[in-house]
């Protein structure tokens, strides 16, 4: 048998880092054994209540189901006990439910087969799950908001391939993360509206044989059906096989996998400018904490680089969904289950983790502003180059001949950079007698000033606040500030 003798998990065991290490308690939860247990009994009790309408259960045996199917009446050890003997998890705990309902037990899963079970609980703990996943997005969409706002017109450098580019300002940066997060809450939202059915109660292959030949002329099975789902608040797939389509799985994965990208490509990006060579941005370090073993002096980017190995881990997940949705032959084959079992709860408790590690990132950045306008200064002036190249073709010349010009001049430049003086760029132009002829050197000054050289980045962030953010966070501001404390 898998069982284990002994029903006790501690420290003296393997026991999973989701257990105990990453992911909240209230998505730990869902999960749990009790909780999905617990939720099987109260499919089996609707289905109950459901054909006792047409005679097949009486009032008291479902009186009798409904007062054994709480929380407290779930008895692991028991149920685990028949499971060792049986070899069947589900039926194990139908005898257990069986044996604390003297009086209903007999009628416990009639006319049922395990999927319609256990698909049905799996999608409610699906919706659960994602509505906490959700939740943290929605709070840290609302933290970002705070630092754009905030942020939305101090100039900073941009960086392309990790050189610096044209200046662009700390606001309009943390927007693009923004429109990441809104993108995962807009496919969660369409996922729940559109893909993510039950398979309600059809039976073993799809074809509610049984349900048909229990209720004979009583009902149509989709009868029977329709009161059930609408006790649970599911929506069903009109045709399924034993299961409902496991792409819905791959397609959950999917979403989770974008969600990862988006932690990991602002957790790498903090773990980037954080460097002491960029210096720019920061994430919360404890008053105590401590970087190395070994090197007493290190400020570790450890949040963001746990959020990045966990995101990294949900990334590849879809291909094994994608894998249980293809191979699952005909109407059905069982080698999705065991590794559903463990995917789907990590998958989730991964990424709840990596959203509250997000939003405590986000809530409580470290900007330093010395650092950002150092490396403006240094790097900025590049930028301005190109305003002055085209203002010296608007006044007549040769634009080839004034970009080889400028090339020349600016590589000069990253000669004296590169051996640590400072950036002389500004005074090379201003210098240059072909320019200074054309441009005057006020002009010439504002046109190599990289703070005037962020374009339209901060109407265009107020505007991104206005129209995208705002209205995402007013639809879900009962959301807002609900926290979930994760490991640290």
């Amino acid at each position: 048998s898998t069982l284990p003798k002994e029903e006790k998990f501690d420290h003296h065991t393997f026991i999973s880092p989701f257990t105990w290490r990453y992911g909240s308690k209230e998505m730990r939860k869902i999960f749990s054994e009790i909780h999905t247990r617990t939720y099987w009994r109260k499919i089996w009790s609707s289905l109950a209540e459901a054909q006792s309408s047409y005679g097949l259960v009486s009032k008291e045996e479902v009186k009798d189901l409904k007062s054994k199917m709480t929380e407290d009446h779930i008895d692991l050890k028991r149920s685990h006990e028949i499971e060792e003997r049986i070899r069947h998890d589900l039926m194990s705990e139908i005898k257990t439910y069986a044996e604390q309902a003297l009086i209903g037990g007999g009628k416990i899963h009639l006319g049922a087969t395990s999927a319609d079970i256990e698909d049905n609980v799996d999608t409610i703990k699906l919706l659960q799950a994602l509505d906490i996943i959700l939740t943290r997005l929605v709070n840290s969409l609302n933290s970002l908001s705070n630092n754009i706002i905030k942020y939305s017109d101090l100039p900073c450098i941009a960086w392309t391939h990790l050189q610096p580019a044209e200046p662009t300002t700390l606001g309009y940066r943390f927007s693009n993360y923004a429109q990441d997060i809104l993108l995962d809450i807009t496919s969660i939202e369409n996922l729940k509206q559109d893909f993510l059915k039950s398979k309600g109660l059809k039976g073993a292959v799809g074809t509610s044989a049984g349900y048909k030949q229990l209720l004979k002329e009583k009902a149509n099975p989709k009868k029977l059906e329709e009161k059930v789902m609408q006790q649970l608040g599911l929506d069903v797939f009109p045709v399924t096989t034993q299961t409902y389509p496991r792409k819905v799985d791959h397609l959950i994965l999917s979403i989770l996998s974008s969600i990862s990208q988006s932690t990991h490509k602002f957790g790498l990006d903090i773990r980037i400018l954080q460097s002491p060579v960029f210096g720019e941005l920061s994430e919360p370090l404890g008053k105590s904490q401590v970087g190395s073993s070994t090197m007493a002096f290190k400020r570790n980017p450890i949040t963001s680089e746990r959020m990045c190995s966990l995101a990294r881990y949900v990334s590849t997940l879809p291909n094994i969904t994608f894998m249980n949705a293809s191979f699952n032959i005909l109407e059905r084959t069982l080698d999705d289950s065991a590794n559903r079992r463990i995917l789907i709860p990590e998958a989730f408790l991964a990424i709840d983790e990596c959203l509250t590690l997000y939003n405590k990132i986000i809530s409580n950045i470290t900007v330093n502003k010395f650092r950002i306008k150092k490396n403006l200064e240094t790097f900025g002036v590049f930028s301005g180059t190109e305003a002055v190249l085209m203002e010296m073709v608007k006044r007549g010349e040769d634009r080839q001949n004034i970009h080889e010009k400028i090339r020349v001049l600016a590589f000069q430049a990253w000669n004296d950079i590169s051996n640590g003086k400072n950036n002389p760029l500004k005074n090379l132009i201003i210098n240059d007698p072909q320019i200074k002829e054309k441009i005057p050197l006020t002009m010439l000054k504002d046109l190599l000033d990289p703070s005037m050289y962020i374009g339209d980045a901060v109407s265009r962030t107020e505007l991104f606040v206005s129209k995208s953010i705002k209205p995402v966070l007013t639809n879900y501001k009962e959301r807002i500030g609900k926290k979930s404390k994760a490991y640290y």
